[in-house]
């Protein structure tokens, strides 16, 4: 991944920098307004932040990529895989019971946030379509990866072959521990070799990233750029549900299509 240092710094992928006409990025705790467990830059509305702060947090990002805050669209996420289509209609909304969305409008741009599940981007430079989504251990069993590729392919033609894809900042598998339920259901969708580090007790190590990387390769994909950076260990920089003992913010992941700015991106 790339760092840019800036008043409110960001990450992007080397992979999906070569693309003109895409915009992405991956937020990180600083750079905003929020106080104590939430510091500083806090995306999330629901995690007892003030939210005002929450506001000026985002205007300080929206501000820092080139969008408009009002601009964003994002799902209320719920650990599934229901991926929704969304366009110019649909900016400054929240799609209820969603955790993934695409489009192939431009100047639509997407946000989800995320505090240890797994960012999952796909980019099609073909039909210049984009793809993001959450995935948390209930997103990864039911292949939430799979279904957002397959989403691109029905809605816009995409070829897998064609598209480009990243695994971004999530709890890793050093830091993923996770008990015997989690982990029959792992090995009853994905297979063992997702797991490792198993104790007697049986709990083991869950490989979010990779389980990801997997799926998004399984689904025709043939570059996948994986962040490698862990949450949990890298609390300085990311927001980490488990590392914080579940009192923390929520980091933001942008993607977006860029387009020539018509009339109806002048108005308001």
């Amino acid at each position: 991944m790339v760092y840019h240092e800036s008043s409110t710094p960001f990450y992007t992928f080397a992979s999906l920098d070569r693309f003109p006409g895409l915009l992405h990025a991956v937020s990180t705790r600083r750079g905003g307004v929020s106080k104590g467990y939430l510091a500083s830059l806090n995306l999330g509305h629901s995690v007892g932040d003030d939210l005002e702060s929450v506001e000026e947090n985002l205007r300080r990002l929206a501000a820092t990529l080139g969008v408009r805050r009002e601009d964003f669209v994002s799902p209320h996420q719920v650990h599934g895989r229901r991926i929704v289509r969304v366009g110019l209609g649909d900016r400054g909304a929240i799609i209820p019971n969603a955790d993934g969305l695409i489009t192939d409008e431009p100047n639509v741009p997407l946000l989800l946030r995320f505090a240890d599940c797994t960012p999952v981007l796909v980019y099609d430079p073909a039909h210049r379509a984009i793809g993001l989504g959450h995935a948390g251990w209930k997103g990864t069993v039911s292949m939430l990866a799979r279904s957002l590729v397959a989403a691109m392919e029905r809605e816009f033609g995409s070829n897998p072959a064609e598209m480009a894809g990243a695994v971004g900042p999530a709890i890793g598998p050093c830091c993923y521990q996770v008990g015997p339920e989690v982990v029959a259901v792992v090995e009853e969708n994905l297979g063992p070799e997702f797991l490792s580090r198993r104790t007697a007790d049986g709990h083991a190590n869950f490989d979010l990233w990779e389980a990801n990387r997997c799926q998004l390769l399984d689904a025709g994909l043939r570059s996948v750029e994986v962040a490698g950076i862990c949450t949990s260990c890298h609390r300085d920089m990311f927001f980490s549900h488990r590392g914080d003992g579940g009192h923390t913010g929520r980091f933001g992941v942008v993607m977006m299509v860029c387009g020539a700015s018509g009339g109806d991106d002048e108005e308001g």
